[in-house]
């Protein structure tokens, strides 16, 4: 899989246009949900991962190491967004449109969800980052140290205080036990 993966790398630094919408693929609803969580916005996410999209194949002969493709794809949706988020200076909060992904779930448990989501929304943007990475993306601590290019320590402070930020905001039972669960599965 990961010779495959590193190959489709390979054709799309030499043009293919195909072997890069492969690679792609599989990433856009992670990409997509990265973005949104930045701007709050679906059209404005789309746009983002658009741009992103773009700047990635305008720029995937620059990138050195193949196996980190979908870290330097998940950077650059990063980037797109903090620089689209500066050019519209707005604070925007919508609530998340996946509700009809709730289907079956009882009304305070949505509850739950959107005061999470909007709590996490609210936090500092560092803080944001490394939630949404690790809890929502689920990737390792070294891999968001990989995307962010900072120290696996930094990442490490940055969970933990924004999982304080998240439990001064909700007070409540039901985000310590989210924590809580979170943090045994990981």
């Amino acid at each position: 899989m990961v010779t495959k993966h590193i190959n489709l790398v390979q054709l799309a630094q030499e043009g293919d246009e195909e072997a890069f919408y492969e690679l792609i693929e599989p990433l856009q609803g992670q990409l997509y949900r990265i973005a949104f969580v930045y701007v709050q916005n679906e059209n404005d996410a789309v746009d983002i991962l658009q741009q992103s999209m773009i700047r990635a194949y305008e720029g995937i002969q620059r990138l050195k190491e193949q196996q980190y493709f979908t870290t330097w794809m998940t950077r650059i949706v990063i980037n797109c967004s903090k620089t689209y988020i500066a050019k519209k200076k707005r604070e925007d909060m919508i609530e998340p449109a996946e509700l009809d992904l709730l289907e079956g779930t009882s009304a305070s448990h949505i509850e739950e969800e959107l005061d999470l989501w909007q709590a996490l929304c609210g936090l500092e943007e560092r803080y944001k980052t490394v939630l949404l990475l690790r809890f929502y993306q689920d990737y390792s601590v070294k891999q968001i140290s990989a995307i962010l290019e900072c120290p696996e320590g930094t990442v490490k402070t940055h969970i933990r205080r924004g999982l304080q930020a998240l439990r001064q905001q909700l007070k409540g039972a039901y985000i310590d036990e989210w924590v809580q669960s979170v943090e045994d599965s990981h």
